[in-house]
């Protein structure tokens, strides 16, 4: 077995590094039982698979032949790219609703075959960019009530959107949760339904809840297409006008080949329109894919590289592309499928793809008798087994912003356009992140009598009234500028204050707009003939001061850096406002630490009174 790292780099003989597939460090010692454990999770996965892809054919709203096609290719070619022994890509009920959005807002000009694989191609080729930039940790910044409102808006939509199906009613001309239930409404307020079409997806929905509470590890899915292909061959069910499989396009035994993504040339001036849902997806799917192989890795005990599952399945998409399919991310139910089948490495996502393509040219033909209601029905139990209520709960309930977050994740979902509701999701969590970090901590300190630093509860405390220290914690980035110049400012006003000492010592990630603001105010003090002086700086803060031109301006005697004391450097810089206020005295005890001469009891507190003086 590999060790664990994934860089993807050795040595190679002249020196130079290669690149070398994750899987291929995998096939290293690669043994029978291995290889035996593989293919039953293959197996299992491929089981898990042709349902679920059948099923999503109906969401997106392109021939099913087409869907199973990105459960070959997706998942073989993100499998040798992929640093998870365990993650399943492909196919989801998330990125198949945005595609359908995304199709239904354009204007028909071209087919729904042709924008899903152009947005195939544009989907990997952002992630494959976003890995190779290593932004494989994005997931960090976006709050995970943003996924969870995300998924169970999709959910809503998915189980809303399939009921017409299950009804043997037409399509609603929207995509939208207002529409859908309009239209449903409409529909059953008139009694347009077909109850041969309800009976067959009702049957499908019993039939799915029993397999799940008596044999929860036997693929129901899978199952439920059989037992119903075969009522519908026997019965006839085509002929009482239950829609079927090949009503929405016929499976037919044959395989992906190269080269069926060649479109016309003129699609490709679509590219603006869908350069917002191909981001869109693409983000999701990295997020989906990052967490999922994150998540798995901990049951595992595997260390994955989320950097390498970015560009896996970027390339995938990609592929998925050239080879005339739709694009994919990396599937929960697959996933776990594998794991808990014993899958040991990439081989079993791998042998997956062999054997849905083996099961396409051997039972395609079949599979064409399968009502459609009975898929609706088994995506309506697939989303609402999306919907995580004790997540939901957390993300209620935890903190307000969580619940924000959540609310217009969840409501964006539902009644704008679904890349569009990333965005405000998105959106919503990093302007309310920003505005937790942009708040810097701004506190006068003073001296106490034993030589500490402490806060000082009123301006009657400060040992000199002429001399006021500043501490400064928190951000100090663009977003928290503003506000620290206003309070900066606001504490400025008070002109019997002639020296300002800013204490940076826990101040983060200073940038332009701060040394700006910094900028504004020596150029305010310094026309009152008032002064100002930093203390405790660090080397990324100096670095910026000096870049800036701030350092210059100021004067590098008018800025200490931090020191292993860390009161040390404020009290330099008192000793320096002393000086600068021309008093022999400001009335202020300095204590400092002097370590006996060979002596391992540590440090001892020395006072000096009188004129500032240190000994350092």
């Amino acid at each position: 077995m590999a060790s664990g790292k994934y860089a993807s780099m050795s040595s190679a003989p002249n020196g130079a590094s290669r690149f070398v597939l994750p899987i291929l460090r995998e096939l290293h010692g690669y043994r029978f039982s291995t290889l035996r454990a593989d293919s039953f999770a293959g197996a299992t996965v491929a089981l898990v698979s042709i349902p679920q892809t059948i099923g999503f054919a109906l969401i997106v709203g392109i021939p099913p032949q087409i869907v199973l096609y990105a459960a070959i290719v997706g998942v073989f070619f993100t499998a040798l790219f992929s640093s998870s022994r365990h993650l399943v890509a492909g196919p989801t009920t998330s990125i198949s609703i945005i595609l359908a959005s995304t199709i239904h807002t354009l204007d028909g000009r071209f087919g729904a075959l042709e924008i899903v694989v152009v947005l195939a191609l544009l989907i990997g080729a952002i992630q494959v960019a976003a890995g190779l930039v290593k932004l494989g940790t994005l997931n960090r910044f976006i709050s995970r009530s943003v996924i969870i409102g995300y998924t169970t808006g999709v959910a809503l939509l998915i189980a809303t959107g399939q009921v017409n199906n299950l009804l043997g009613v037409a399509r609603a001309q929207g995509t939208d949760f207002f529409t859908i239930v309009a239209h449903l409404w409409n529909n059953v307020w008139a009694v347009s339904v077909h109850p041969p079409s309800i009976l067959v997806g009702m049957g499908t929905l019993v039939f799915l809840l029993v397999i799940s509470r008596l044999f929860p590890r036997w693929p129901g899915g899978l199952l439920a297409l059989i037992l119903f292909g075969i009522l519908s061959a026997v019965l006839n069910l085509g002929g009482m006008d239950v829609r079927l499989i090949r009503d929405i396009g016929e499976i037919i035994p044959a395989l992906p080949t190269f080269g069926r993504g060649a479109i016309p040339l003129d699609i490709w001036l679509l590219i603006p329109h869908l350069m917002s849902a191909a981001i869109a997806i693409a983000i999701l799917g990295m997020l989906e894919t990052v967490s999922l192989g994150k998540a798995i890795a901990v049951s595992s005990g595997q260390k994955i590289n989320a950097n390498q599952e970015i560009i896996g399945l970027g390339f995938g998409n990609m592929m998925s592309s050239l080879f005339g399919t739709m694009p994919g991310s990396a599937s929960f139910v697959r996933t776990a499928a594998n794991f808990q089948s014993g899958g040991k490495t990439q081989v079993s996502a791998v042998l997956s793809s062999f054997i849905v393509a083996a099961i396409i040219m051997l039972f395609a033909r079949y599979a064409n008798f399968i009502p459609i209601p009975t898929l609706a029905a088994m995506l309506i139990f697939i989303a609402v087994r999306m919907i995580n209520t004790e997540q939901i709960m957390i993300a209620v309930t935890s903190t307000r912003s969580d619940a924000l977050v959540f609310g217009a994740t969840f409501l964006s979902t539902l009644f704008l356009r679904l890349d569009t509701a990333i965005y405000v999701g998105v959106g919503f969590s990093l302007v309310l992140f920003l505005r937790k970090a942009a708040t810097p901590h701004l506190v006068e300190y003073g001296f106490t009598e034993t030589g500490n630093l402490s806060e000082l509860d009123s301006a009657d405390q400060r040992q000199n009234e002429q001399i006021s220290i500043i501490h400064v914690e928190g951000e100090l980035f663009f977003g928290a500028a503003e506000l620290f110049q206003d309070q900066i400012r606001y504490i400025a006003q008070d002109e019997g204050i002639r020296v300002f000492i800013l204490r940076l010592k826990n101040a983060r990630h200073i940038d332009a707009t701060s040394i700006v603001a910094l900028q504004q105010l020596l150029d305010f003090l310094n026309r009152s003939d008032r002064h100002l002086l930093i203390s405790g700086i660090n080397d990324e803060i100096e670095r910026v001061l000096v870049n800036s031109g701030f350092m210059k301006k100021i004067g590098r005697e008018n800025v200490f850096r931090a020191e292993q004391n860390p009161t040390m450097s404020t009290k330099r810089a008192l000793l320096r406002a002393s000086h600068m206020l021309q008093t022999r005295s400001p009335d202020i005890r300095i204590f400092y630490d002097r370590v006996r001469k060979g002596g391992t009891e540590g440090p001892k507190l020395q006072e000096k009174s009188g004129p500032i003086d240190f000994q350092i």
